[in-house]
């Protein structure tokens, strides 16, 4: 089935279904006072964010399948993200095109199957198996303690149950040309500076890729919503983009610096205000962001409520060479999830890796908002969905998606405070 048949089909269908110490989880926010909110741009904005709205846009995402890259599948979807990005008003879309020749199943599992253990090859046990309890090392310089499961990719087709999704997702991978899909929110007065917000929007293990990364993607596109309406202004620029093959090694996103590293900042045409490529101020990406269920039990089982100490994780990698200033950034979005978010608290950590904001960390200050630590917690079996057939929309409850939600709003306030952003009417 070609992108575009299957993009028309999705569509009909959609349209017919209309360092520190952790911070304890908090109940709903206080209320604020109408008067302070009607001074209060940022808080405004962040009330423009939805969570039906929110969990709308996961679900277009999941009538796509797991979006494996190289896929009519992960065509489809890109069309679908662009289009969306235009109807809400960021309408000035552009593509970023590079080639992606490796297209095996072993590739598609490489970064998945790592788990807490830092790549070593070998033939994993079950997944969901007890493999060890901690400490041990994990990815990025985290250390796993407690309670460890093993994790992986799934390629097995028949560990999907539901022929329909399987039928969705069994045409394989190709070489060739791919594609990734951004738009901008050009600043006033700085238009030659930018703020990147990312989230990746392919995925794998025979699913429907609802939480990695349909959780980050919605995520950035609602965020983008908000400050594409015509009365949000901002200083500075922000560029919303969706990035492709990052299940492969983060390949969209190193084409994007391969790219567009050089041309930060230079007006073309020469004097017409325009910057193509502005400067780079910071980058935030966002790689599932709604299950935090906690600690595997003993025997490898999960509780299915959520935690009630569920928070917001943002990291930046101690390693980089711009983590001064990744550390600065992580906590002004910390400080923005303390005044705006409304249900669930943030801590910040120091072992950001394996997402796409790692080609950028040694270029520009560069932050994740996850779920989890992604080391120290996804990587030691936190989230049995990951990569799994299980990752799909159904399986999340208002709850898991009001943790996503938090995170948006905890990136739209930080984002609206660093951008100067303000209502016109």
């Amino acid at each position: 089935m070609s992108s575009k048949v299957l993009l028309a089909a999705v569509c009909a269908s959609l349209a017919a279904t209309a360092v520190p110490v952790r911070a304890q989880a908090r109940g709903p926010a206080p209320a604020v006072n109408a008067a302070d909110s009607a001074s209060d741009p940022i808080r405004q904005l962040v009330g423009r964010l939805d969570l039906a709205q929110y969990k709308a846009t996961v679900k277009g995402l999941t009538q796509f399948g797991d979006r494996r890259q190289g896929t009519d599948r992960n065509r489809a979807a890109v069309d679908w993200i662009e289009a969306q990005l235009k109807s809400y008003g960021c309408t000035n879309t552009e593509r970023i095109k590079y080639q992606y020749p490796e297209a095996t199943q072993a590739d598609a599992g490489r970064r998945g199957g790592r788990g807490g253990r830092g790549g070593a090859r070998r033939t994993p046990p079950p997944h969901g198996s007890v493999i060890s309890v901690g400490p041990s090392n994990g990815q990025g310089g985290s250390r796993i303690f407690g309670v460890r499961t093993e994790t992986g990719v799934n390629n097995d087709s028949l560990k999907q149950p539901d022929p329909k999704l399987r039928a969705i997702d069994t045409q394989p991978t190709s070489p060739g040309e791919r594609e990734e899909v951004y738009c901008t929110k050009i600043g006033t007065t700085h238009p030659d500076e930018m703020y990147i917000v990312g989230g990746h929007m392919d995925g794998i293990g025979w699913g429907e890729a609802a939480n990695d990364d349909g959780s980050g993607t919605a995520l950035v596109m609602q965020v983008a919503r908000v400050f594409s309406s015509p009365d949000v202004k901002t200083d500075r620029s922000i560029r919303f983009i969706l990035w492709n093959n990052e299940e492969t090694g983060t390949n969209g996103a190193r084409a994007y610096v391969e790219q567009r590293y050089s041309l930060q900042g230079k007006e073309e045409p020469a004097g017409s205000g325009k910057y193509p490529e502005p400067k780079w101020l910071g980058m935030i990406q966002h790689d599932m962001m709604m299950f935090d269920h906690g600690m595997p039990n003993a025997d490898g089982t999960m509780s299915k409520e959520q935690r009630p100490e569920a928070d917001v994780n943002v990291e930046f990698a101690q390693t980089s060479k711009f983590a001064d200033g990744a550390q600065k950034l992580a906590w002004a979005f910390a400080d923005a999830n303390d005044m705006y978010a409304t249900d669930y608290p943030a801590h910040v950590g120091q072992h950001m890796t394996n997402t796409d904001s790692g080609p950028f960390q040694d270029l520009v200050p560069s932050i994740s908002l996850r779920e989890n630590e992604r080391g120290a917690q996804i990587g030691a079996g936190w989230d049995p969905q990951w990569h799994q057939p299980t990752d799909l929309f159904s399986t999340y409850s208002d709850k898991d998606f009001r943790l996503g939600l938090n995170a948006a709003e905890t990136t739209l306030a930080a984002i609206a405070k660093l951008t100067g952003a303000r209502l016109e009417r």
